[in-house]
Protein backbone atom coordinates (compact mmCIF):
# COMPACT_ATOMS: atom_id res chain seq x y z
CA UNK A 1 0.00 0.00 0.00
CA UNK A 2 1.36 3.40 -1.01
CA UNK A 3 -0.48 5.34 1.71
CA UNK A 4 -0.57 4.94 5.47
CA UNK A 5 -3.40 3.17 7.27
CA UNK A 6 -4.31 6.49 8.88
CA UNK A 7 -4.54 8.21 5.48
CA UNK A 8 -6.59 5.30 4.14
CA UNK A 9 -9.00 5.60 7.08
CA UNK A 10 -9.32 9.37 6.71
CA UNK A 11 -9.91 9.15 2.95
CA UNK A 12 -12.59 6.53 3.60
CA UNK A 13 -14.22 8.95 6.05
CA UNK A 14 -14.16 11.56 3.29
CA UNK A 15 -15.87 9.14 0.89
CA UNK A 16 -18.61 8.81 3.51
CA UNK A 17 -18.77 12.61 3.95
CA UNK A 18 -19.12 13.11 0.19
CA UNK A 19 -21.87 10.47 0.04
CA UNK A 20 -23.59 12.22 2.95
CA UNK A 21 -23.34 15.46 0.93
CA UNK A 22 -25.02 13.61 -1.95
CA UNK A 23 -27.77 12.48 0.42
CA UNK A 24 -28.18 15.95 1.94
CA UNK A 25 -28.52 17.69 -1.41
CA UNK A 26 -30.88 15.00 -2.68
CA UNK A 27 -32.98 15.55 0.47
CA UNK A 28 -33.00 19.28 -0.27
CA UNK A 29 -34.07 18.52 -3.85
CA UNK A 30 -36.94 16.40 -2.50
CA UNK A 31 -37.97 19.25 -0.17
CA UNK A 32 -37.94 21.70 -3.08
CA UNK A 33 -39.94 19.37 -5.32
CA UNK A 34 -42.48 18.88 -2.53
CA UNK A 35 -42.82 22.66 -2.15
CA UNK A 36 -43.03 23.25 -5.93
CA UNK A 37 -39.67 24.97 -6.36
CA UNK A 38 -38.61 22.95 -9.39
CA UNK A 39 -35.69 25.24 -10.25
CA UNK A 40 -34.13 24.92 -6.80
CA UNK A 41 -34.81 21.15 -6.96
CA UNK A 42 -32.98 20.84 -10.29
CA UNK A 43 -30.02 22.80 -8.92
CA UNK A 44 -29.83 20.56 -5.83
CA UNK A 45 -30.12 17.33 -7.85
CA UNK A 46 -27.20 18.48 -9.99
CA UNK A 47 -25.27 19.38 -6.84
CA UNK A 48 -26.03 15.96 -5.39
CA UNK A 49 -24.60 14.27 -8.48
CA UNK A 50 -21.50 16.43 -8.24
CA UNK A 51 -20.98 15.27 -4.65
CA UNK A 52 -21.44 11.64 -5.65
CA UNK A 53 -18.74 12.25 -8.25
CA UNK A 54 -16.43 13.58 -5.53
CA UNK A 55 -16.97 10.38 -3.51
CA UNK A 56 -16.20 8.24 -6.54
CA UNK A 57 -13.05 10.25 -7.29
CA UNK A 58 -11.69 9.43 -3.81
CA UNK A 59 -12.94 5.83 -4.14
CA UNK A 60 -10.96 5.51 -7.37
CA UNK A 61 -7.85 7.05 -5.83
CA UNK A 62 -7.95 4.63 -2.89
CA UNK A 63 -8.09 1.71 -5.32
CA UNK A 64 -5.35 3.22 -7.48
CA UNK A 65 -2.92 3.37 -4.55
CA UNK A 66 -3.75 -0.14 -3.38
CA UNK A 67 -5.73 0.95 -0.32
CA UNK A 68 -8.98 -0.67 0.78
CA UNK A 69 -12.27 1.15 0.30
CA UNK A 70 -14.47 0.67 3.35
CA UNK A 71 -17.97 2.07 3.11
CA UNK A 72 -19.72 3.08 6.31
CA UNK A 73 -23.34 3.81 7.11
CA UNK A 74 -24.54 7.19 5.79
CA UNK A 75 -26.38 9.36 8.31
CA UNK A 76 -29.95 10.37 7.57
CA UNK A 77 -30.00 13.99 6.36
CA UNK A 78 -32.39 16.71 7.45
CA UNK A 79 -35.62 16.61 5.42
CA UNK A 80 -37.41 19.89 6.13
CA UNK A 81 -36.53 23.56 6.10
CA UNK A 82 -38.49 26.68 7.03
CA UNK A 83 -37.77 28.26 3.66
CA UNK A 84 -35.70 27.86 0.49
CA UNK A 85 -33.24 30.38 1.94
CA UNK A 86 -32.73 28.23 5.06
CA UNK A 87 -31.93 25.20 2.88
CA UNK A 88 -29.29 27.15 0.97
CA UNK A 89 -27.88 28.54 4.23
CA UNK A 90 -27.54 24.94 5.43
CA UNK A 91 -25.82 24.07 2.15
CA UNK A 92 -23.35 26.92 2.69
CA UNK A 93 -22.58 25.78 6.25
CA UNK A 94 -22.19 22.22 5.03
CA UNK A 95 -19.70 23.29 2.34
CA UNK A 96 -17.68 25.17 4.96
CA UNK A 97 -17.59 21.98 7.06
CA UNK A 98 -16.45 19.91 4.06
CA UNK A 99 -13.77 22.52 3.32
CA UNK A 100 -12.38 22.03 6.83
CA UNK A 101 -12.35 18.26 6.30
CA UNK A 102 -10.44 18.64 3.01
CA UNK A 103 -8.01 21.04 4.70
CA UNK A 104 -7.45 18.50 7.49
CA UNK A 105 -6.82 15.73 4.93
CA UNK A 106 -4.34 17.95 3.09
CA UNK A 107 -2.55 18.77 6.35
CA UNK A 108 -2.32 15.06 7.13
CA UNK A 109 -0.84 14.33 3.69
CA UNK A 110 1.72 17.10 4.22
CA UNK A 111 2.63 15.89 7.73
CA UNK A 112 3.08 12.34 6.42
CA UNK A 113 5.07 13.59 3.43
CA UNK A 114 2.52 11.76 1.26
CA UNK A 115 3.12 13.76 -1.90
CA UNK A 116 0.79 11.79 -4.22
CA UNK A 117 -2.17 12.23 -1.86
CA UNK A 118 -1.30 15.86 -1.28
CA UNK A 119 -1.30 16.50 -5.04
CA UNK A 120 -4.52 14.48 -5.46
CA UNK A 121 -6.22 16.62 -2.79
CA UNK A 122 -5.32 19.92 -4.50
CA UNK A 123 -8.26 19.43 -6.87
CA UNK A 124 -10.58 19.17 -3.86
CA UNK A 125 -9.05 22.26 -2.23
CA UNK A 126 -9.80 24.29 -5.37
CA UNK A 127 -13.24 22.70 -5.73
CA UNK A 128 -14.17 23.72 -2.17
CA UNK A 129 -13.25 27.34 -2.85
CA UNK A 130 -15.71 27.23 -5.74
CA UNK A 131 -18.39 25.37 -3.74
CA UNK A 132 -18.34 27.83 -0.83
CA UNK A 133 -18.28 30.83 -3.18
CA UNK A 134 -21.26 29.54 -5.18
CA UNK A 135 -23.31 28.77 -2.06
CA UNK A 136 -22.44 32.18 -0.58
CA UNK A 137 -23.54 33.95 -3.78
CA UNK A 138 -26.89 32.16 -3.70
CA UNK A 139 -27.44 33.00 -0.01
CA UNK A 140 -26.57 36.62 -0.83
CA UNK A 141 -29.21 36.58 -3.58
CA UNK A 142 -31.79 35.31 -1.09
CA UNK A 143 -30.82 38.19 1.22
CA UNK A 144 -31.31 40.61 -1.66
CA UNK A 145 -34.65 39.07 -2.66
CA UNK A 146 -36.06 39.20 0.87
CA UNK A 147 -39.80 38.46 0.93
CA UNK A 148 -40.41 39.53 -2.68
CA UNK A 149 -42.29 36.59 -4.20
CA UNK A 150 -41.69 37.73 -7.77
CA UNK A 151 -37.94 37.92 -7.13
CA UNK A 152 -38.06 34.49 -5.44
CA UNK A 153 -39.80 33.12 -8.53
CA UNK A 154 -37.07 34.61 -10.72
CA UNK A 155 -34.30 33.16 -8.50
CA UNK A 156 -35.97 29.73 -8.69
CA UNK A 157 -36.01 30.10 -12.49
CA UNK A 158 -32.37 31.26 -12.58
CA UNK A 159 -31.08 28.35 -10.50
CA UNK A 160 -33.19 25.96 -12.55
CA UNK A 161 -31.21 26.96 -15.64
CA UNK A 162 -28.05 25.37 -14.20
CA UNK A 163 -26.28 23.32 -16.84
CA UNK A 164 -23.50 21.61 -14.89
Amino acid sequence: MMISKKMQDELNKQVNAELYSYYLYLSMAAYFEHTNFDGFAKWMKMQAEEERGHAMKIYGYLNQVGAKVELEQIDKPKTDWKSPKEAFEDALEHEKKVTKMIDDLTNLAISEKDHPTNIFLHWFVEEQVEEVDTAQQIVDKFDFVGDNKTALYMLNKELGSRES
